[in-house]
């Protein structure tokens, strides 16, 4: 377990390669997940039905929410522990890994104990067909088990990050989505689970990767070294975990409920809606992982570098993540955009299910490029320890704007169109507001540095 990569310094020398260079792992990790995800769907879809590929997709905006304040709370770790690093303090940073580690495991359990409590009812009120929903609730079940060693490998890979270290989390990753393919294949195809099959592949590969990163951590040299031993929370560092972690993790969570109130509205239109949307869904994630793995890099490399004092990079990373980030983001859209036809045909040879697919795409994935207007800003603000500001605008700005749409425009106008064009809308109003708080809370930081 002593597997080495280069770190990177974020502290001194050119800012362009090192941010690549710490992004693009961060993205290849996400989009590897996204496409693990999508041979789950891809293998249910060919080995079964679009009944059981609805089953699977329906549980996907519900996930993202029940997770989102625990994957915040692993962000609020990363800039914590980036910030004690750029102070020189070891001693706070190895603290801070132990309760970083300590929160994750309490976490997981909490979260997978919640639920497969509420499953059965959450997916009723989001009115899932009386056809998928016996599926999605044996989906969602199993799923669930799987969180606590999600969390443990987020907030492990956070810990990684927070360092400079960027590629060993997407080497678990790449290893983990082979464990699951495979056992999907096994699954699904000869013993004949359905979706039972493809819960169980990610549980077991979960397990596989919370296993690597706790390995990784537990070899890494001092200050970094995980000590089962010393495991416990500690109140100085939970609360600054909690203090820049809470309000993105509470922003994930609103903003995901907004998009299962999306998905209820997807819903109504049948499973054909609902097979086409959790396809497209795919293409239009790997999209914004790229622009969000510029966000994170923002974070970090912004958290080390304001806790230095080094302003004049902090305003460089700003430039380069926001330009660079959205430049391939564009790219990534326009690519799935173009190629359309033969990766919808992946999933499905529906042609209702290919249209409602397209529908999504043309609306959401060709625009994807705008949520880097709030994603980076928001991760420099961040980095300077100010994560409720973008919070608070993005659940209001979106979120909250999400659901007066569906409530009024979407219920008067009831088509796919009308429901998928708020995305771009409230992505616009986003980035609008927090590059105003990006920019005010800044100068007013930075002219107290300089006195």
């Amino acid at each position: 377990m002593r597997l080495r990569t280069k770190e990177i310094n974020m502290l001194e020398g050119p800012l362009l390669p090192k941010i690549v260079s710490y992004a693009i792992p961060l993205a290849c990790a996400s989009i590897l997940q996204q496409l693990f995800n999508s041979a789950d769907l891809a293998i249910i879809g060919r080995f079964e039905n679009s009944i059981a590929m609805a089953a699977v997709g329906a549980n996907s905006s519900l996930i993202s929410l029940l997770i989102s304040l625990f994957s915040g709370l692993s962000l609020g770790s990363n800039v914590t522990i980036a910030s004690f690093i750029g102070m020189e303090r070891k001693k706070d940073v190895n603290q801070a890994i132990h309760t970083t580690i300590a929160l994750s495991l309490i976490s997981g359990l909490i979260l997978c104990i919640a639920g497969e409590i509420i499953a059965p009812m959450i997916l009723s009120l989001m009115s899932t067909p009386d056809s998928v929903l016996k599926l999605a609730v044996v989906y969602l079940r199993i799923l669930f088990l799987a969180l606590p060693f999600l969390l443990i490998y987020d907030f492990g890979a956070s810990i990684l990050r927070a360092k400079g270290d960027s590629t060993r989390p997407l080497y678990v990753l790449f290893l983990s989505g082979i464990i699951n393919i495979v056992l999907n294949l096994i699954f699904v195809g000869p013993l004949h689970m359905s979706v039972a099959g493809v819960a169980l592949g990610t549980l077991f590969a979960n397990m596989f990767s919370a296993a690597m990163v706790i390995a990784f951590l537990l070899y890494e040299d001092d200050p970094y070294r995980l000590h089962l031993d010393q495991l416990k929370i500690e109140k100085k560092y939970l609360t600054k975990i909690i203090s820049i972690g809470a309000p993105a993790g509470i922003q994930g969570m609103v903003f995901s409920f907004s998009n299962v109130i999306i998905q209820s509205g997807i819903n109504s239109f049948g499973p054909d809606a609902i097979a086409g949307n959790t396809a497209a869904l795919n293409f239009e994630t790997m999209g914004y992982y790229v622009v969000n793995a510029f966000g994170q890099a923002a974070t970090t490399f912004t958290s080390q570098n304001y806790s230095a004092n080094l302003v004049t990079r902090c305003k460089k990373i700003y430039r380069i993540t926001m330009s660079v980030g959205m430049c391939a983001t564009l790219l990534f859209s326009t690519i799935f955009w173009f190629a359309r036809y033969p990766l919808m045909s992946l999933f499905t040879s529906s042609p209702a299910v290919m249209h409602y697919g397209f529908t999504r795409l043309f609306y959401i994935d060709n625009l994807e490029l705008l949520t880097g207007s709030y994603e980076i800003s928001g991760g420099c603000l961040r980095g300077m320890r100010h994560s409720l500001e973008p919070a608070i605008i993005t659940m209001i700005g979106s979120c909250l704007f999400r659901i007066i749409w569906v409530s009024t425009i979407f219920r008067t106008y009831h088509t796919l169109s009308v429901l998928m064009i708020v995305y771009p809308i409230s992505w616009i109003i986003c980035g609008v507001c927090v590059h105003i708080a990006y920019f005010k809370i800044r100068t007013r930081l930075f002219r107290e540095i300089n006195m």
